[in-house]
């Protein structure tokens, strides 16, 4: 691992007017509080050289700003939550020889497209996902079954030259198999 960025934290704000509520598939175990983010001391996790990571959200979507009518709290959103943009994300690194972090701030403006016309890395991500949520028999899975993460792995290998997303769809195939062997004992 050749690293290129220390202590990478990413936060996400997301806009109300435009997100009733969302839910992190993903990385449950590596959330901080909002108060570490911008802690240069607290420790986070490495990048290296040509990795990538992603994270991904359950998204309901708002029906707009609303003032809270709660009696001792009020919230009254900003100009900024009429907007289109989706969500804030921030992200602060270190280089590998600093101990000082930097920060990227960019804002999100959504762009429907339909499942089948997204990129092969994103569907490749939901499937991914989906195996997971299905594998632990999750409450989350919705309809999610191993032939529909199996449909997607395939539609989405694209080019494999180390052949990573073919051993992905393998693993699927097996967890398929050992699911069907365990139904029929089961009978």
């Amino acid at each position: 691992l050749e690293t290129v960025a220390k202590d990478v934290k990413v936060q996400i704000e997301f806009n109300p007017g435009r997100v009733a509520s969302y839910r992190l598939i993903v990385y449950e175990n590596r959330r901080l509080a909002d108060e570490d983010f911008a802690n240069d001391a607290k420790d986070a996790g490495e990048l290296g050289a040509g990795h990538r990571v992603t994270a991904l959200y359950e998204i309901v979507p708002g029906t707009g700003p609303t003032d809270s009518s709660l009696r001792y709290q009020k919230s009254t959103p900003t100009e900024l939550a009429k907007s289109s943009e989706l969500a804030l994300v921030k992200l602060r690194y270190k280089r590998p020889d600093e101990e000082t972090s930097r920060e990227i701030i960019t804002p999100i403006t959504p762009k429907a497209v339909p499942f089948a016309e997204a990129s092969l890395d994103m569907r490749f991500a939901c499937a991914v996902t989906s195996f997971g949520l299905v594998l632990n028999n999750s409450e989350h899975k919705g309809t999610s079954n191993f032939e529909q993460v199996e449909t997607w792995a395939k539609s989405s290998v694209g080019s494999d030259p180390r052949d990573e997303r073919g051993e992905f769809l393998r693993l699927v195939q097996k967890a398929k198999q050992i699911q069907e062997v365990q139904s029929a004992n089961k009978d």
